[in-house]
């Protein structure tokens, strides 16, 4: 471990003056790859240096005591349970900075929503479900832009995609890929009978052009006229792109804005994150296996999360965690449960030894 800490302070103090290396500063890609590392290590070089002054107190407490007087020996007693205790949080502190990192750390993330099972009451849950990602991102201080949206006939939502940018988007959003299932009496029922509808979400990392390289010889890219409702000349032009990425398959549309190359602006944002997903499914088999399971079918039975409005109840059926504050989480209040959820996982990446 004391080895494992020494190296990570060298590599503070390399990439440290690194940063002030001319060819550094003049290259903006490298600065970027540099400035995030060193904000990467700078807590847990932090909270090594801390650990190791209170490992000195303690130290000299030990000391002291073997000399000290019987009067103040229960000072310097004190003192050496306060220095090991400090020693002890700090010790676990930095154990979990040192968990393996996700690649996607720091990345902005796309976040597409879909109406599932359950027709129009479907569509509407999944409006719901993007009111509450935007109330939270109000709250994270993160901003969203909405890249594509398809209006249902009640205002709903057929489908949506937007992106969340923010240094801590993807810790706390990665979570929420999967089937949503929603328990409650539908505006379209006339008895006021409870169904069960369900919306999917899948989340994507973004992608900057340096992590993927498409060639533009493996894209087939159409362009059409928008259909739906529309400000003026939208509906009337060929603005509405679909980009195809022959080698994978991979298919992005986009017809929201009124210019034909600011839509395929949009559409190959997405399509280079689905090419880094899919690209990172192929180079970790288990990564693979757990984003494809993100969204599944859409069925009601492979939910992550129900929202039950009569018991006024969210569970996350992943860990079992449930809260009996439904409108709170619905407002964007969702981080009791992504709290739950980040606790999980370190538990279980301690569990294994991933330390």
């Amino acid at each position: 471990m004391i080895d494992r800490l020494d190296a990570v302070e060298d590599e503070f103090l390399t990439v440290e003056a690194e940063l002030s290396d001319p060819a550094v500063l003049n290259d903006s890609g490298v600065l970027r790859q540099k400035s995030k590392r060193y904000k990467e290590l700078t807590p847990i070089v932090t909270l090594i240096r801390a650990h190791r002054a209170a490992s000195d107190d303690a130290a000299a407490a030990r000391e002291l005591l073997t000399v000290a007087s019987p009067h103040e020996r229960e000072m310097m007693r004190a003192e050496l349970v306060a220095a090991e205790t400090e020693i002890d949080r700090l010790a676990e502190e930095i154990r979990l900075l040192l968990l393996p990192r996700d690649p996607n750390d720091g990345r902005s993330v796309i976040v597409e929503i879909r109406g599932a099972e359950g027709g129009e009451e479907a569509n509407l849950f999944a409006r719901d479900l993007f009111d509450m990602y935007v109330g939270y991102a109000s709250q994270q201080g993160w901003s969203v832009d909405v890249l594509s949206s398809d209006v249902s006939d009640l205002g709903g939502l057929n489908q949506t995609t937007f992106m969340v940018k923010g240094d801590t988007t993807w810790g706390r959003l990665k979570f929420e890929g999967g089937t949503h299932r929603v328990q409650r009496v539908p505006v379209t029922e006339s008895q006021g009978r409870i169904h069960t509808s369900s919306a999917t979400v899948l989340i994507l990392a973004e992608a900057e052009e340096v992590d993927v390289e498409i060639d533009e010889k493996d894209l087939q890219i159409d362009v059409y006229r928008a259909s739906g409702p529309g400000g003026q000349g939208v509906n009337t032009t060929d603005s509405a792109v679909r980009i195809t990425h022959k080698p994978t398959g991979i298919q992005v549309a986009m017809q929201d804005e009124r210019s034909q190359l600011q839509n395929r602006a949009r559409a190959m944002i997405v399509l280079r994150a689905r090419l880094l997903q899919a690209a990172q499914q192929q180079a970790d088999a288990k990564a693979s296996a757990e984003r494809r399971s993100q969204v599944g079918t859409g069925g009601r039975g492979e939910k992550i999360r129900t929202y039950n409005y009569k018991e006024n109840r969210v569970t996350d059926h992943r860990i079992g965690f449930t809260t009996y504050r439904l409108q709170d989480v619905l407002a964007g209040n969702l981080t009791e449960t992504v709290e739950a959820l980040i606790a999980d996982e370190r538990a279980r990446q301690l569990a294994n030894g991933d330390d």
